[in-house]
């Protein structure tokens, strides 16, 4: 289990978020990241971005008054491009149905 910080990078945490994910954990590797929390929209921004990756969303929990901790497991190869492929398709489906 690996923690990160991502506090300094106030709402521009996203692509470091994955990309530590990526680099910084193994396959099977649980992972937290603290960042600030704003407007709260950071909060499902934080949440699509790690679905999107393919990666595990395990928890996403209130830390403090201004920050909140995301826990996502790190998916191996297989595994990641399943669910990108399944959160494409559900994401297509989901703006055909708004039209």
């Amino acid at each position: 289990m690996k923690r990160f910080d991502l506090r300094h990078l106030k709402d521009d945490f996203y692509d470091r978020m994955v990309a530590l994910v990526e680099t910084e954990t193994k396959v099977g590797e649980v992972a937290i990241f603290l960042f600030e929390v704003g407007d709260f929209t950071s909060i499902q921004k934080s949440a699509d971005r790690i679905k999107e990756s393919g990666h595990e969303l395990m928890n996403s929990l209130k830390f403090n008054e201004v920050d909140w901790t995301i826990v996502v497991k790190r998916a191996d190869r297989e595994t990641q491009k399943a669910r990108q492929t399944h959160y494409q398709a559900a994401k297509a489906a989901a703006e055909e149905e708004e039209k």
